[in-house]
């Protein structure tokens, strides 16, 4: 199994920053794409940004040039620096990553356990 476990949310007023750290544990061989999704109450999980074991990165439009995702292959870590938040971008940020873990290299894909992002206007 996979153990995401997730930091930094907090309470940040409009036009601040935050800096989301997640720290990938278990029987990993590989860990492929790793990403921060996000879910506002009342609405559907969004992606806002993934990225590939090469650097390749993807952003939701509305956080494209906001946001910047990074990640420490050596210590199977993603970050995600949130810069200029906007009360909107209040929500549950969770971790994701899609891993190939054990003996076989079974693929898993595995969630961490949210941490709360809440933006004051």
């Amino acid at each position: 199994q996979v153990e995401l476990v997730e930091s930094g949310g907090g309470l940040v007023q409009a036009g601040g920053s935050l800096r989301l750290s997640c720290a990938a544990s278990g029987s990993i061989l590989r860990i492929n794409t790793m990403g921060w999704y996000r879910q506002a109450p009342g609405k559907a999980r969004e992606l806002v940004a993934v990225i590939s074991s090469g650097g390749s990165t993807n952003y939701a439009d509305s956080v494209k040039g906001r946001f910047t995702i990074s990640r420490d292959n050596a210590k199977d870590t993603v970050y995600l620096q949130m810069n200029s938040l906007k009360p909107e971008d209040t929500a549950v940020y969770y971790c994701n990553a899609d891993a190939l873990i054990g003996f076989w290299g079974t693929q898993r894909n595995s969630w961490g356990q949210g941490t709360q992002v809440t933006v004051s206007s």
